[in-house]
């Protein structure tokens, strides 16, 4: 039995069950993100990649002011309607990162490091093929686009530019000519630098370091107010809930291992991995400092 607030709260099968959804998921949340964070603890003491820049940085996008701003269906929107360029580009380093570190080519070959195959393959599985509330076999991406609509967000500019990209057209000068904002086309432009460089240990890094590992719990309730006033948000809240569930306790030390072995204990590596991660983050930072000022 666990103590804590809400009704018999129960663990059967490393899931917490509550009487009240909104305490199971967070009880659901800080079991998942716990384990991370130790891990970065330990890190922290025994690891090259410690920074204290790079750890200011990270709780900086954490506890952003922006979460304090949003108590409305009208901001969700605007955060949204941002916030998708970020989760888009994101399957392209872990795409990147499965060419690089799996084979598919043919013939087939056998990978140099299976363990660090597994992970990019097991996280492209669950980020490219995942099931949406319905059942339905659906990226990450599908299902937060599937969000938005459900809300009313406007995903008319995130759709052109997906379109251009199924036409062949050079990311560069779509990001380019996209109308959004600088910020939006700075942090696209910073992704798909780091892409484009074709360093593995780096793209690893930006991937590790600059991912939305740990959404604040803010939000998610947040999210879940809004939704007793308003059912639209449904997609977004399985959406958010699966994945923080799919990113799990063990994919954050198995990354962090990743990144250790692409280094390879060579000091130019590890700065360019740590620099790159600290940009990644401002990149980020600046991102959710103009959604700030569009909903504040």
């Amino acid at each position: 039995m666990i103590s804590g607030p809400g009704d018999n709260v129960i663990k059967i099968d490393a899931i917490i069950k509550v009487n009240n959804s909104c305490i199971a998921f967070q009880y659901n949340y800080n079991l998942r993100i716990l384990g991370f964070r130790l891990y970065l603890q330990g890190m922290d003491k025994n690891s090259v990649f410690f920074d204290e820049n790079l750890n200011y940085l990270r709780k900086s996008l954490i506890e952003h002011p922006l979460y304090n701003y949003m108590d409305n269906l009208s901001d969700i929107k605007k955060f949204m309607e941002v916030h998708v360029y970020a989760v888009w580009d994101f399957m392209s380093l872990v795409k990147n990162l499965q060419i690089n570190l799996t084979c598919i080519n043919t013939p087939w070959i056998p990978s140099e490091n299976s363990v660090t195959a597994r992970l990019i393959n097991e996280i492209v599985w669950g980020e490219e093929t995942d099931i949406d509330k319905n059942d339905v076999a659906k990226s990450h991406f599908e299902m937060y686009l599937d969000s938005m609509n459900e809300i009313g967000a406007n995903t008319n500019k995130i759709e052109l530019l997906t379109r251009h990209v199924k036409e062949g057209k050079d990311i560069f000068k779509i990001i380019e000519n996209l109308g959004v904002s600088n910020e939006i086309k700075d942090f696209l432009n910073f992704t798909f630098s780091i892409i484009k460089e074709n360093k593995v240990h780096v793209t690893a890094a930006v991937f590790t370091f600059g991912r939305e590992d740990l959404i604040p719990n803010m939000f998610i309730e947040i999210v879940r107010k809004i939704k007793l006033e308003n059912k639209s948000v449904e997609s977004l809240i399985y959406y958010l809930e699966r994945h923080i569930e799919m990113d799990g306790d063990h994919h954050g030390p198995m990354a962090l291992n990743m990144i250790s072995n692409l280094c390879e204990n060579n000091d130019n590596k590890i700065k360019e991995a740590l620099d790159a991660s600290k940009l990644a983050l401002k990149k980020r930072i600046k991102l959710w400092d103009y959604i700030y000022e569009q909903i504040k």
